[in-house]
């Protein structure tokens, strides 16, 4: 089982297992403990939280972005996003028009919205950026990337993770 949340690529090492007994159905493939020395050294294939209880499938060749997805990056500040956001959060990116319309006031037809999975939430060594990669359709990730970083807000949805 894992014993801290871990990115895509990760390689994993001693200190992110754990053991721990489960009951487990036969139709699921976890990996026993005398599995270890194979587990150690072999990266994930996915961001996963602290907990999972592993399988083969969660080891190898990074799994994402799946096809007709893409994976977007923003840097957000303290106040633009929710303090427990990690991955797996189901969340909402939404980008506040500018106000610069001739009657100073801003429409919420020009507000944008993308739906997304936190795949990997870092900090930028300052704790004054924290970088946060969103799982997201191809066309929205590049609709993201040309919007402007200072106008984004993530909220948190219902549908994953803890």
């Amino acid at each position: 089982m894992l014993a801290r949340s871990v990115s895509v690529g990760q390689v994993l090492s001693d200190r992110d297992l754990r053991e721990e007994s489960v009951s487990a159905d036969s139709a699921l493939a976890f990996l026993p403990v005398r599995s270890r020395a194979e587990v150690e050294g072999r990266p994930v294939a996915y961001s996963l939280p602290a907990g999972t209880p592993l399988t083969k499938n969660l080891l190898g060749a990074a799994h994402i972005p799946p096809a007709g997805q893409a994976v977007a990056a923003v840097g957000l500040k303290a106040g633009q996003f929710p303090p427990g956001v990690q991955p797996g959060n189901r969340v909402t990116v939404v980008v506040a028009p500018t106000s610069g319309s001739a009657t100073g006031s801003t429409s919420s037809s020009q507000v944008s919205a993308w739906d997304a999975s936190v795949t990997d939430v870092r900090s930028d060594g300052t704790d004054q950026i924290t970088l946060i990669s969103l799982q997201m359709a191809r066309e929205d990730a590049r609709q993201l990337a040309a919007a402007p970083t200072d106008q984004f807000s993530v909220v948190m949805v219902h549908g994953g993770g803890q």
